[in-house]
């Protein structure tokens, strides 16, 4: 039984670099990550995943959804977080990215879905240097949201 939302579809031109963009807040470990509402296609429960030999750990199989076989990218992994259990609020967010200017959708495993906000890039961030666990390429920028960090994906350079 899958609950969809259809959230928006792709923007002719990026925004202006201090305009504030739409975005899908979501939980991954126990980090806030925001989406882009224009990349989003639609919001379903988990499905059952096939797992594909020889894949990279962070793409661990695919999931068929209305008749659709998509990849299921699991950033965990990517930000070297424990991996995640399914619980009542998992979802998967159903997302249309650009990789090598080809549009390609995939589904992101998120922990817990929040709402559509605003996000300022006014108060963006540079990722910082050290201290991560993760590489700095895999960050648009870092900015604050209810008095909380909250970090902006570079979903290209992540699902290679």
């Amino acid at each position: 039984m899958t609950d969809a939302a259809i959230l928006g579809r792709p923007a002719a031109a990026g925004p202006a670099p201090h305009q504030p963009i739409q975005a899908l807040m979501i939980a991954i470990g126990q980090e806030i990550f925001a989406i882009e509402t224009a990349m989003v296609r639609e919001i379903i429960d988990p499905v059952p995943l096939t797992r594909v030999a020889g894949a990279k750990a962070h793409l661990p199989g695919l999931i068929n959804v209305r008749g659709n076989i998509i990849p299921l990218a699991d950033l965990h992994e990517r930000f070297g977080m424990p991996a995640g259990q399914t619980t009542p609020d998992t979802r998967i967010v159903v997302i249309e990215v650009e990789i090598d200017e080809d549009p390609v959708t995939l589904g992101i495993i998120a922990d817990k879905v929040h709402e559509v906000s605003e996000v300022s890039r006014a108060n963006a961030q540079q990722t910082p240097r050290i201290g991560m666990n993760w590489r700095p390429e895999y960050i648009s920028f870092i900015t604050k949201w209810n008095d909380e960090f909250i970090i902006v994906p570079n979903l290209s350079a992540i699902l290679v």
